[in-house]
């Protein structure tokens, strides 16, 4: 695994079937995103005293911090099944329908990337939602009929990293709707402990802040961290890991104290080299680093706004004073008002 697939926050084939171990089964033992958790406990417990299914959620924000932990929750604590599928995968609206017909009720469907949903699809999806039921049109031309076809009681839970590209009618039929945040360090320092645990690897407190303090925020980065700091004290140590020992494995990885990788030095070189600091359009950006646009703004921007390194304005991006002083160049005279 390069450094580069090491930090990304996307799902890696390595990550699967581990963060299916790892999952939390109930609310109880979610770790973080508490505002989150408060009002979920509290939706879920008048649905289930109601015997109602759930509003439909939809949960939004970067990837690896929970969106299919959390569905995977709601169906268990609402005692259903869950099926899953994701938005490029229904490609005709007639997939969508084979999936809805076949539901049972009260069951969950988790659609993952529902921003990717085709607009047929999308249409079908409505009704669906607000009147569980289905209107298909059989046949073509003048012969064509609408045929309507009741579904049980379900609900949908969708996930995104992309909410701006939900369109408004779609979104307007969410009754629960969450953005999840990055996470502390100190909350992923108890998830590394915890997965510790789970994957029966020896890890102190002070070894967890370490790793934690490189995870980007982000869980999936740092059980990913965990398992491979995990290598280097098995081979080179112990089999224990603390702090000195997760510091010198971290390095070795080339993961420096603030989880900056290659591709986030050179957003940031690229900015304040060749645009001044800035302003500079991300489509400008991401020609210069070789990148693609979805994948700056899904995988690196959130981080690098949210860490304070990076603003979006109406005019392009801006680098930071934070970014230049972790970069250590200088800042060119008289851009103060621009970049701080």
């Amino acid at each position: 695994m390069t450094e580069r697939q090491l930090l990304s926050a996307a799902r890696d084939s390595d990550d699967i079937g581990v963060e299916a171990s790892l999952r939390p089964q109930q609310l109880t033992e979610y770790i973080g995103q508490r505002r989150i958790v408060s009002k979920l406990e509290v939706f879920l417990q008048a649905a289930r005293e109601r015997r109602e299914c759930l509003d439909h959620v939809l949960l939004f924000g970067p990837p690896g911090l929970g969106k299919t932990t959390l569905a995977h929750i709601i169906a268990r604590e609402m005692d259903a099944s869950i099926r899953t599928t994701s938005g490029p995968v229904l490609e005709r609206a007639g997939d969508l329908a084979a999936i809805l017909t076949n539901l049972e009720p009260g069951d969950v469907l988790f659609i993952d990337e529902i921003h990717r949903l085709g607009p047929t699809v999308e249409e079908i999806l409505y009704p669906a939602l607000e009147d569980f039921a289905l209107d298909l049109v059989i046949g073509q031309g003048p012969a064509a009929r609408t045929m309507k076809i009741d579904l049980p009681p379900f609900t949908l839970v969708g996930a995104t990293t992309r909410a701006g590209l939900i369109t408004a009618p779609l979104r307007a039929r969410f009754g629960i709707v969450h953005r999840l945040d990055f996470y502390q360090p100190e909350e992923l320092a108890e998830i590394i402990l915890r997965s510790g645990r789970l994957l029966e690897i020896e890890v102190d407190a002070d070894g967890a802040v370490e790793i934690a303090g490189r995870s980007r925020g982000t869980p999936r980065i740092a059980n990913r961290l965990l398992r491979r700091v995990r290598d280097f004290a098995q081979v080179r140590g112990d089999g224990a890991i603390d702090q000195n020992g997760a510091k010198r494995a971290l390095e070795l990885l080339e993961v420096d104290e603030l989880g900056f990788d290659e591709v986030d030095r050179k957003i940031l070189v690229t900015l304040i080299e060749q645009y001044g600091g800035g302003p500079a359009g991300i489509q400008a950006i991401a020609a210069a680093v070789g990148e693609d646009r979805g994948t700056l703004e899904d995988l690196y921007e959130p981080f690098l706004i949210q860490e304070g390194f990076l603003q979006r304005t109406p005019r392009g991006r801006v680098a930071t004073r934070r970014a230049y002083e972790h970069l250590d160049i200088s800042p060119p005279a008289g851009t103060a008002g621009t970049l701080f």
